[in-house]
């Protein structure tokens, strides 16, 4: 992984074994990103993502091997207990164009990886929901 600054957005290049959800999680903590939007797009050839049950308050995962495409990378950082918090959703296609998608756990670089995390004044931080949906939600500290 390799980085720049500019102004209020960060530029990053992943590389082949990279592992997108823990070079993000490494830079965050690195630069001390308390707020960020997150998009990007590349190549990748192992996927780990899933989506969540409300009715059963659960992920069901699923994983990919193989050439896909970053079709879409879209996400936020923020912080949970002061820790790293990312929420990332991933969208991949195949040789024939099929995409799947859903929220990424994991995704290995095969070729590049071209992301941009927008940064932002403030800090919001991650409350678990267990009264209802079981989820870690945006807090706001009001």
């Amino acid at each position: 992984m390799e980085y720049n600054r500019f102004g209020n957005s960060v530029v990053v290049r992943l590389d082949r074994g990279d592992e997108i959800v823990a070079c993000l999680t490494e830079l965050c903590r690195k630069e001390d990103i308390r707020l960020a939007q997150i998009s990007g797009l590349g190549a990748v050839d192992y996927v780990k993502a899933g989506i969540f049950y409300v009715d059963q308050k659960q992920y069901n995962q699923y994983e990919l091997t193989g050439p896909r495409e970053i079709v879409s990378l879209t996400g936020n950082a923020t912080r949970k207990d002061g820790e790293v918090y990312l929420h990332i959703h991933i969208a991949v296609s195949d040789g024939d164009g099929v995409v799947k998608g859903g929220h990424l756990n994991e995704a290995r670089i095969s070729a590049t990886g071209e992301i941009i995390l927008m940064l932002m004044d403030g800090e919001v931080g991650r409350r678990f929901d267990a009264e209802g949906v079981h989820l870690n939600l945006f807090d706001f500290g009001g």
